[in-house]
């Protein structure tokens, strides 16, 4: 024979609750429920006030979708990490390189960046030579000098050595 969980019994469970001041629409329409099952029917509910409520929870709807398309737009322009490294495209990097079989470090490399793409989470940055870096290995950005050909560096002030 088959036993029942005691921890099933209704007098086990929690009776109590936590008021929310919140009114969502699950609770707006259960109200409305109630209200409309137990109306004298002698005297039942206005036509006009039922259109009312109903059209205050279509609004109430129709907000609360809006407020929810509005914080997922917002939140998935600001993670994005390919947007927040998108500016690096045509500008010119340096990095540090490694030795992919021992990890020994290699000379500064620089290159252009050509693309930005994503993995796990991260910014990758493909650049012209063919390798492909996570942004935050990035040592310096450049942009190149449209007159001569050059790289200037994109920092504002004098260089670390005292010359300009």
């Amino acid at each position: 024979m088959t036993t029942i969980d005691p921890n099933l019994y209704l007098h086990n469970q929690s009776t109590s609750r936590t008021p929310s001041p919140e009114l969502g629409k699950d609770q707006f329409l259960q109200i409305l429920m109630t209200q409309l099952q137990n109306q004298d029917p002698t005297d039942p509910m206005d036509d006009s006030q039922f259109i009312s409520q109903m059209a205050e929870f279509s609004s109430l709807e129709q907000t609360m979708n809006m407020a929810n398309s509005i914080d997922q737009l917002v939140q998935n322009q600001t993670v994005s990490p390919v947007i927040q490294n998108s500016h690096m495209i045509d500008k010119e990097i340096s990095y540090q390189a490694y030795e992919q079989e021992t990890g020994a470090a290699l000379d500064i490399e620089t290159s252009n960046v050509v693309a930005v793409s994503q993995h796990e989470g991260y910014a990758v940055l493909e650049l012209e030579n063919g390798e492909k870096i996570y942004a935050d290995a990035v040592l310096q950005i450049n942009h190149p000098n449209i007159e001569d050909g050059d790289s200037a560096t994109d920092v504002t002030g004098p260089s670390p050595e005292g010359s300009e």
